[in-house]
């Protein structure tokens, strides 16, 4: 049989406060119980939002999935479909000044969201970085690639993982 005890505590009362405040938090003279019943909890949340694969999986690479891009001495568009990609390679520079980078383009004004520029020096240099971000595209917006010269390279994949809505975009 299970037994029914009041709980005191401050902490309690105000995260209940901070979690449900549609059901008017924690109301004076209102007793939080609990009870020592062990009552199961099933967590439906990835069957109910459509997606079965586990978190870390659905952004996993795929031949069908991903597409590479190279970009040396000119500006191209890698991405024009709507919704969420993961945006990720490397940038390399050597021996000359140029610009690299990447800018979203709603078709009238291109946004810089990347940039490395190489410094104008005398002296033979090789620079290269890493990068991984994430950006979200809606109808008319597209994603370009920038290279100021033919010793400034992006190299890399896009991968879409989500749609307009936030819907998960398993690899194919």
């Amino acid at each position: 049989m299970a037994e029914e005890f009041v709980i005191k505590s401050a902490d309690i009362e105000d995260k209940i406060n901070q979690l449900l405040p549609s059901q008017g938090g924690f109301q004076p003279g209102v007793d939080f119980s609990a009870s020592t019943m062990i009552i199961p909890i099933v967590d439906l949340t990835e069957t109910a939002s459509g997606s079965t694969l586990r978190q870390d999986l659905q952004t996993a690479l795929s031949h069908g999935s991903s597409s590479a891009f190279e970009v040396i001495n000119t500006t191209t568009t890698l991405v024009t479909t709507t919704g969420y990609f993961r945006v990720f390679g490397t940038v390399t520079t050597s021996n000359n000044y140029g610009q690299v980078g990447f800018f979203l383009s709603d078709g009238t004004t291109d946004k810089l969201i990347y940039n490395l520029e190489s410094p104008a020096t005398g002296v033979s240099y090789f620079f290269s970085e890493s990068y991984d971000f994430i950006v979200f595209l809606q109808a008319g917006d597209s994603l370009k690639g920038k290279s100021g010269n033919a010793f400034a390279q992006l190299s890399g994949n896009t991968r879409q993982i989500a749609d307009l809505q936030g819907n998960i975009v398993s690899p194919i």
